[in-house]
């Protein structure tokens, strides 16, 4: 028997981990709602029975549409709890940022699922910890996260971050789990995309994913140029984003013919373009590489694929490799010892099939399922 209480979810981008989490919520309490600006379905689709409250959509395209589509998304999300939801739980997410103040002006009980610590984040545009905007966000989060019944952390370094503003055993660990449950290993000659693009005798070196000038992207680059000449070995980049035309004059100027740049994949071939790569690259930076794994990890973990990891050792990625040994971890300087994994992975398939292995038993572990972990 469902739950008579009714469930307000706050998410301005929702997308499939919220869409899971609003699936769970929706199979023990009999009146969901969910507020969000715009809800990008998978291969999971989000419940009939959840009623939508739609608020302003989150809108990246400069730092000005991002705080205004921030703010207008708060001023509607305070405005109908106070109005029309005083009397339900409400579950926070991060986005808006600062979702979760409406607790400032409500009395409903709640719970926070953090998927960016503010102000912290801040430092990324210049604002330091003794800006006043970051010292006025930091005594909130301690008032608030301390009146919340749970704060769900994606990691234990986002964890140790947030204990600055609550006991860290009020902090629950939820991991991130892959977009599709239908995300598996191909055989190279059962795949149309290793067909389509004429790798059936080659060691494919995947990137796929942003394109952006915060990510390490050209290090792919690299090492293409010091394997230009070994016909054995492709480098697959897959996506978008201002620095890829960088990219692309680079490879041209070297002479690469080692390289395919595509865009993004159709949502219906994703499962075999993920599924192509003998090697998957994941890069961070320091920044992000501490408190989060990028959400594609799991995706990479579910076809079976080794990881190469750009990012820093004490990261929260290079955490995840160590203990499922499904890969290897380096700073952007190492690119020697980058070369050095990929010809053995390339050379020795036992070793391949090993690392391989590690991976599809560790996304075992991050699957759907855990949405369920959030349901109170």
């Amino acid at each position: 028997m469902r739950l008579s209480m009714e469930i307000v979810l706050v998410n301005q981008s929702t997308s499939y981990l919220m869409i899971d989490i609003a699936n769970a919520y929706a199979e023990k309490y009999e009146e969901v709602v969910l507020f969000a600006g715009c809800i990008k379905e998978f291969e999971r689709s989000l419940s009939k029975k959840i009623k939508i409250e739609q608020i302003k959509p989150y809108n990246k395209s400069s730092l000005y549409s991002r705080v205004w589509s921030w703010l207008v998304a708060f001023i509607q999300i305070v405005y109908r709890i106070k109005r029309h939801y005083k009397d339900s739980y409400v579950v926070y997410v991060t986005n808006p940022p600062m979702s979760y103040w409406t607790a400032l002006f409500t009395k409903n009980r709640y719970s926070i699922i953090e998927y960016d610590i503010y102000p912290d984040a801040l430092r990324n545009i210049g604002i330091s910890e003794s800006n006043p905007i970051s010292k006025i966000w930091s005594l909130i989060n301690r008032k608030l996260f301390n009146k919340a019944d749970y704060i769900y952390a994606l990691s234990d370094g986002m964890k140790r971050l947030l204990s600055k503003y609550v006991d860290k055993n009020k902090v629950k660990i939820i991991y991130n789990w892959s977009s599709n449950s239908d995300l598996r290993p191909i055989a190279k000659s059962d795949n149309p995309f290793i067909l389509e693009h004429h790798l059936q005798d080659k060691f494919v070196v995947m990137y796929s994913g942003n394109i952006g000038y915060t990510h390490n992207v050209e290090l792919i680059i690299e090492l293409a140029i010091r394997f230009k000449d070994d016909n054995s070995i492709h480098f697959v980049i897959i996506g978008n984003g201002g620095k890829k035309q960088d990219l692309l004059k680079q490879a041209e100027m070297n002479g690469l013919q080692n390289c395919t740049f595509l865009d993004w994949q159709p949502a219906d071939r994703i499962k075999y373009s993920l599924a192509a790569a003998d090697l998957s690259v994941v890069t961070l930076t320091e920044e992000t590489a501490l408190v989060s794994v990028p959400s594609k990890t799991y995706n990479i973990l579910a076809i079976g694929s080794p990881l190469l990891c750009i990012a820093p050792k004490n990261s929260e990625i290079a955490k995840l490799v160590r203990d499922e040994n499904c890969g290897a971890v380096f700073e952007k300087t190492e690119l020697d010892s980058m070369c050095l994994f990929l010809q053995s992975l390339r050379d020795n398939k036992n070793l391949h099939k090993t690392i391989a292995s590690n991976s599809l038993n560790a996304s075992r572990k991050y699957t759907f399922l855990n949405a369920k972990e959030y349901v109170i």
